[in-house]
């Protein structure tokens, strides 16, 4: 891959990690362009090239995803989601929530309850380390690499 090419998928990359960070910001495809150092018209094709997708479709594909963690982990009303992920319209919110995900998010809420980790994953994180994994047989470059670990 030549270098300009890798600048060039490097900045759309960053126009990528900019919708990422500001999804729930009203956001324009012009907008989003500028941080690519490109045309509009000339960054949306680029980005659907390499992303499969357009930079619209990406950005709402981002906030349909942060709704459905909101719609699992908090009882938040469905227009508070809406507005919070970047949505104007609880319509638009709507009707795409149910292209991406196949079902309204009234019934996904009622359907996906919060994700709820295992008790033994839970304790697996505060058990303290045993000592007999710094047995005196080991070196001592050993038991610092299990300090470290």
């Amino acid at each position: 891959m030549s270098r300009e090419v890798e600048e060039f998928n490097r900045r759309l990359l960053r126009a990528r990690d900019a919708i990422d960070r500001a999804y729930a910001e009203p956001l324009d495809v012009a907008a989003i362009a500028a941080v690519a150092h490109l045309s509009p018209a000339h960054f949306s094709r680029c980005f659907r090239a390499l992303f499969g997708e357009t930079p619209h479709r990406y950005l709402q594909r981002r906030r349909i995803e942060r709704s459905m963690f909101l719609l699992r982990e908090t009882g938040r009303s469905i227009t508070d989601i809406c507005t919070d992920v970047g949505f104007n319209s609880l319509g638009t919110f709507s009707r795409t929530f149910r292209e991406i995900v196949g079902e309204s998010p009234s019934g996904y809420r009622r359907g996906h309850g919060p994700v709820i980790v295992p008790g033994c994953v839970q304790m697996a994180n505060t058990r303290p380390r045993e000592a007999s994994a710094r047995s005196s047989s080991f070196g001592e470059a050993a038991v610092e690499a299990v300090s470290l670990a």
